[in-house]
């Protein structure tokens, strides 16, 4: 079936010649954790129709008690068999729109809030394409059985060939259960530290490529806990190694006739007027909108110098410790800007909303893009020069200060989402300052 001409008699056609007996109704928190109810097939045409009632309240950052009323609507362009769950209990999954019991969109869905600054994009006449980069450490359980300590999979580094069948039949399994979920994988490579990898999926429209990058983190879990192994995208989980990152390719086609509206062959970067303005925004607003994108305490262990993760606040083409990036495309229509601050544990909706966000603001405003910088940043600063530029917040505390000035930021979350995040995330910080570390123990217990 082809996904943009599906109709709900189509989906239940479908769902009956292949023999599906459950239905797992996805959704997501605002913290990007995947929320399920599984339905047996027959409730299915009545949960299209109706939807189907869940307690919000009980979900992180839905709603109070008192409004805790809540309805799953299924997209059914998302409909995919889960290739774990086969004969009895095959299974199929569908991603769903939260409402309100009026017929409402949910305020605090995070992909309706996505959805929201898509409209306003394509009434610029504009379609927002991306594709992330999810990195993902694999571990293998300790003598004890436990995977603490982290006992990473393998000793490989950057590119490095698998040297056991391991990481090999991983890789291949993914790319195969990613085909399941209509999603085509690209490449597959060893990162550089110590068992961690990056699996590449395809670009798309940005509601599309949210869905597969929750689709993608789950998926590995799953695999990886088939395996024997664990798998995470927790953003720095090693000391000393390099973290996991999220880097993401953007650009814009326009709704008119689908030419890319960031390439311009007189510019000596190849970039228009549009890319620049866009660039612009993703700087002018990298402070307020990295609580979002890097949105763990962990996250601040990940974005320091030294380990190719960005921290200052500026552009260029061939330099990795800038923010954006500008990768050296084979044609036009691959024209695009890589932001290299994000980490695989965003909610990939609201990650992708305040990008837009920012990048709108930028073109809205018409705002001049700065001078490239094509030096090696960490360099500079090793060296006590002053580039005078700016850099990202140091830790989670210093990130929502930011947010919480960015009228932009606030305004593409909205204000009942923003203070339900706010609120999450200084509980985080708060329990996190409290919290005697093992570096305080070996540090200052033998000394005093």
């Amino acid at each position: 079936m082809e996904s943009n001409s599906v109709t709900p008699e189509d989906l239940l056609r479908n769902i009956s010649e292949e023999d599906v007996n459950f239905i797992d109704l996805q959704f997501t928190d605002i913290a990007g954790a995947v929320k399920n109810i599984t339905i047996p097939v027959k409730q299915l045409e009545s949960t299209l129709n109706h939807g189907i009632w869940f307690d919000g309240s009980s979900v992180e950052g839905f709603a109070r008690i008192a409004e805790s009323d809540m309805y799953l609507f299924p997209d059914i362009t998302t409909f995919a068999i889960l290739p774990w769950l086969q004969n009895d209990r095959k299974t199929a999954r569908l991603i769903c729109n939260v409402y309100t019991p009026d017929s409402q969109p949910f305020l605090g869905d995070p992909r309706y809030i996505l959805s929201r600054v898509i409209d306003e994009a394509e009434k610029m006449g504009f379609i927002y394409n991306t594709g992330p980069e999810l990195e993902f450490f694999l571990f293998k359980p300790n003598p004890n059985g436990k995977f603490l300590p982290p006992l990473p999979q393998d000793s490989g580094g950057y590119f490095d060939q698998p040297v056991d069948m391991v990481a090999t039949n991983f890789w291949r399994n993914v790319a195969s259960a990613l085909g399941a979920f209509g999603i085509e994988a690209e490449t597959m490579h060893h990162e550089v530290a110590p068992g961690q990898h990056e699996i590449d999926f395809r670009y798309s429209t940005a509601l599309k490529t949210a869905d597969n990058a929750v689709t993608f983190r789950s998926l590995v879990k799953i695999l990886a806990d088939q395996a024997g192994l664990y798998a995470t995208f927790m953003p720095k989980p090693i000391r000393g190694q390099s973290g996991n990152g999220m880097h993401v390719h953007q650009s814009f086609s326009y709704k008119a006739n689908g030419s890319n509206a960031f390439f311009d062959p007189g510019d000596q970067h190849g970039l228009s007027k549009i890319a620049k303005h866009f660039i612009a925004g993703q700087l002018a607003h990298a402070k307020g909108m990295c609580a979002i994108l890097a949105p763990l305490v962990n996250s601040y262990k990940r974005l320091v110098q030294g380990y190719e993760a960005p921290v200052h606040i500026s552009w260029g083409r061939i330099n990795r410790s800038a923010l954006i990036r500008i990768p050296r495309a084979h044609s036009t229509e691959a024209t695009r800007l890589e932001l290299r601050c994000p980490d695989p544990s965003c909610n990939p909706y609201l990650a992708l909303t305040v990008m837009l966000a920012a990048g709108l603001d930028g073109i809205k405003r018409e705002l001049p893009i700065p001078e490239a910088q094509e030096e090696n940043l960490y360099l500079l600063a090793k060296n006590n020069k002053n580039s005078g530029i700016d850099i990202l917040p140091g830790s989670l505390n210093q990130a929502i200060a930011e947010l919480e000035k960015d009228t932009v930021i606030k305004q593409a979350l909205g204000s009942h989402l923003f203070e339900r995040f706010v609120a999450a995330k200084e509980i985080e910080w708060e329990d996190y300052r409290l919290e005697v570390t093992q570096w305080e123990l070996n540090r200052y217990f033998p000394a005093y």
